[in-house]
């Protein structure tokens, strides 16, 4: 029987093509036949909750951030330079949770020397704005794009992010804006190549290929890291971190203070620039994802939350773009998975509007219970143990805790137990207590 062709399958049809290249893993050589049976166990228990049905028990998501760094005797700052310090510091912790559902890795550890040689000037970190003891690092918001260059972005915005948010955001690209457009490139391009000559831009291209060799390094490291996790019967988990279209323009290239501006003072032109970052992570997703046989692509939700905008704003500048990019996702098999940061309760009535299975969400401070009851029945729902409890709570408040979101949530399939937030100090006894929570109270009868 002939295989038919991708374009002519369904979403759903797509969807579960997807699962099943997951669920195959082709091309992992798993180390017993023991591993491989683990393996096929975890990745299904993971797609029935995602497709809202009753797996064999809870599944776990950890949300460990820079937690084995400091368990196992170094830090976050140590792991950012040395990536075999970090691999080591990951295989003992996952060694000591090896019945986790999934294990963690540490690419979520920025790699020090790319961002060094790049001068990020989006972040501080640990050595980089931030105190050597830092345990991770934090985003610096500011006008990348000024409130006039909307049109400048809307027109190319290639183009612009080349030559003017490029130059603002990295220093090592400072000179970048000398750059003459590509498109200027017709015929006889020579004179079109002169920026070149300046010795700026040929020291930023001579950073481009330190960069491009330390990320080769870096990759070799995780990469392999990833091959051994799997061969043990790991799920790693195919996909992408993306944002949604006004986080784009909110987040990375106007800031909070300037986008609340827009939304009063130029709306529809920031609706002209929604609807043209809209159709670009549209693309991008679809093209990676599709490369890579991806599954998931998680967006943190930020600008969405309850109080930073009232609902009008909402329905008007968040929730339709966000909903082109899901719909597109979910007509191409790709699983999203909406990380509510902050409080999502007076948005959950608004945002349920999509099939069975079609979408996962992460809640980290929202209600639990309202969430299960709003959109459980057609939504797989994921959260929220608090960081703070997992923090400074002892293993029978844990326990305690979780006990109640799985009777909560748990019912009828569709729930994951998980952190609100990332753990990047802790102790290792509460991690413990998640997973034992999971195994006493919820398997599934």
């Amino acid at each position: 029987m002939q295989e038919k062709k991708w374009s002519d399958m369904t979403p759903r049809e797509k969807r579960e093509q997807r699962y099943q290249w997951w669920l195959d893993a082709d091309g992992v050589n798993f180390v017993s036949a023991e591993a491989k049976k683990a393996y096929k166990q975890r990745a299904q228990r993971m797609i029935d909750v995602y497709n809202v049905e009753e797996p064999d028990r809870v599944p776990v998501s950890l949300m460990v951030g820079a937690l084995p760094a400091y368990l196992y005797g170094t830090d976050y700052y140590n792991c950012m330079y040395d990536y075999d310090l970090a691999v080591k510091a990951w295989d003992k912790f996952n060694a000591d949770f090896q019945d986790a559902d999934s294990l963690s890795n540490p690419a979520m550890v920025i790699p020090g020397k790319i961002y060094d040689l790049l001068d990020i000037k989006l972040y501080k970190y640990p050595g980089h704005g931030l105190p050597k003891t830092a345990t991770g690092f934090q985003y610096v918001e500011g006008e990348y794009m000024k409130s006039d260059e909307y049109d400048e972005l809307i027109l190319n915005p290639s183009d612009f992010w080349m030559r003017t948010y490029m130059p603002r955001a990295f220093g090592a690209f400072e000179s970048w804006n000398m750059l003459t457009p590509y498109t200027n490139i017709i015929e006889m391009p020579a004179m079109n190549f002169m920026p070149y000559s300046n010795p700026e831009v040929q020291n930023s291209l001579r950073t481009l290929i330190s960069v491009g060799n330390e990320l080769l390094k870096y990759m070799q490291v995780i990469g392999e890291f990833r091959r051994r996790t799997q061969e043990a019967g790991f799920p790693g988990m195919r996909g992408m971190l993306a944002k949604a279209p006004f986080d784009v323009i909110g987040d990375t290239l106007r800031g909070t203070q300037g986008i609340v501006n827009d939304m009063f003072r130029q709306p529809e032109k920031l609706l002209e620039a929604i609807d043209v970052m809209t159709k670009l992570v549209i693309s991008s997703i679809i093209n990676m994802m599709n490369v890579s046989k991806g599954l998931v692509v998680t967006f943190p939700l930020h600008k969405g939350a309850d109080g930073w905008m009232s609902d009008k704003q909402f329905d008007t500048f968040y929730w339709p773009s966000l909903k082109k990019v899901i719909n597109a996702l979910i007509d191409e098999g790709i699983l999203p998975i909406l990380f509510a940061e902050g409080s999502y309760n007076t948005r959950m009535e608004s945002v349920n509007e999509f099939g069975k299975g079609d979408v996962a969400w992460l809640f980290d401070k929202s209600d639990m219970a309202r969430a299960k009851k709003i959109l459980g029945a057609k939504c797989c729902i994921a959260g929220n143990v608090p960081t703070s409890l997992m923090l400074t709570g002892t293993p029978k408040t844990i326990k305690e805790y979780c006990r109640k979101l799985i009777e909560t949530c748990g019912k009828g399939g569709g729930y994951i137990l998980a952190g609100g937030a990332q753990v990047d100090k802790g102790k290792p006894e509460n991690v413990r207590a998640m997973l034992d929570a999971a195994k006493e109270y919820g398997v599934y009868k």
